[in-house]
């Protein structure tokens, strides 16, 4: 995954828990649905780097967890930044003044080429979301139609650098934010193509939760492999932003996959009490080390199963697991499905 930054703003712990799709954990009740509104010149590259992410997330669980849809301006279909003609489920024009908006979140992607003056019918549309309670986004520098919309709410927003200018000239009392993606409030921006993915994993994070978030990032992040080579976990791109101590037992949970370390000998190269250790975690991951660590051996396994044909045996002796009995009820309670049947699963689906 390309090198960003942000700042993360809503967790499992504080997810806004009155909205009426988001259960007590953080999680919801049926798929979250976001619609994309695709302004003519969009950047492509972005578009689908918001979408894999929610793709991906479905792909992790046995139940879909995200739908998506799209919208045009006036037509039902809009032109990329590729020169791509892109067919939309939905114009915008035609939900202004609808009763509910049947969406959860409503994203408007941008792009280098598109118009950064008002489109009211947009604008109308937004703000009919905003009074909806509905979440908002923009990608690249779709949050100039927020802008324009009156709705950010005093929040922070990321938009893509050649457009800084323009935002500091006609809307002189919003904020900029110097990460690339942010979510605040119920406002999410990322400034750019590489941005998309980060910004959506806040949203992925917001409504179904670190575990599910990280799980994205890891199978996201990496290159493609070879069927017989799976490479050990790659190194978080926000490693920097962590103490040092926690870095480093990381590090030696990502290098220690096939023979897991204790959490006593994890304390002991670590040079930090236990308690230490478990702040850490809870503060900067929000979750214990042995969760995490467990997360880590699981997650490499998943990729085993995907891109090799070793046996499940091997692949929970590879992951770290005495025995396949515990591996599979592990594995189970994670993604939600047998790891026999999970790859029966992966099979029939195209790999992102």
């Amino acid at each position: 995954m390309t090198q960003h930054n942000h700042k993360k703003h809503f967790s499992p712990a504080n997810a806004d828990t009155n909205h009426p799709h988001l259960g007590q954990s953080g999680g919801v009740d049926r798929p979250v649905m976001v619609g994309f509104v695709l302004l003519e010149n969009f950047s492509m590259v972005a578009f689908t780097g918001a979408v894999d992410a929610l793709v991906t997330s479905n792909l992790v669980q046995t139940d879909n967890l995200f739908d998506y849809r799209t919208f045009g301006l006036e037509s039902l279909t809009v032109t990329s930044d590729l020169g791509i003609e892109i067919s939309t489920s939905f114009k915008v024009e035609d939900h202004v003044e609808a009763e509910r908006i049947p969406f959860d979140v409503i994203i408007v992607c941008g792009g280098y080429r598109c118009q950064l003056g008002e489109y009211s019918k947009l604008s109308e549309f937004l703000r009919h979301c905003h009074r909806q309670g509905l979440y908002l986004g923009g990608l690249w520098n779709g949050a100039i139609s927020l802008a324009h919309a009156g709705v950010l709410d005093n929040a922070r927003i990321a938009v893509h650098s050649d457009n800084h200018p323009y935002v500091k000239e006609h809307f002189q009392d919003i904020s900029i934010a110097s990460e690339t993606s942010i979510f605040d409030g119920r406002i999410v921006t990322g400034a750019g193509p590489m941005s998309a993915l980060s910004m959506m994993l806040l949203l992925v994070e917001h409504f179904q939760g670190n575990r599910i978030a990280r799980a994205v990032t890891e199978i996201l992040r990496c290159d493609q492999l070879s069927e017989t080579s799976v490479q050990p976990l790659q190194e978080p791109t926000d490693d920097k932003h962590y103490p040092d101590s926690l870095r480093k037992v990381l590090e030696l949970m990502r290098n220690n996959i096939e023979e897991p370390l204790t959490l006593e000998e994890l304390i002991h190269y670590a040079s930090i009490s236990r308690r230490q250790l478990e702040r850490l975690f809870q503060t900067n991951l929000e979750t214990s080390p042995s969760r995490y660590y467990l997360e880590l051996r699981i997650t490499y396994a998943r990729r085993l199963l995907q891109q090799t044909n070793k046996p499940i045996i091997e692949v929970a002796i590879a992951s770290g697991f005495v025995s396949s009995s515990h591996f599979s009820n592990c594995f189970k309670d994670y993604f939600g499905s047998a790891p026999s049947n999970f790859r029966k699963k992966s099979l029939k689906k195209p790999s992102n």
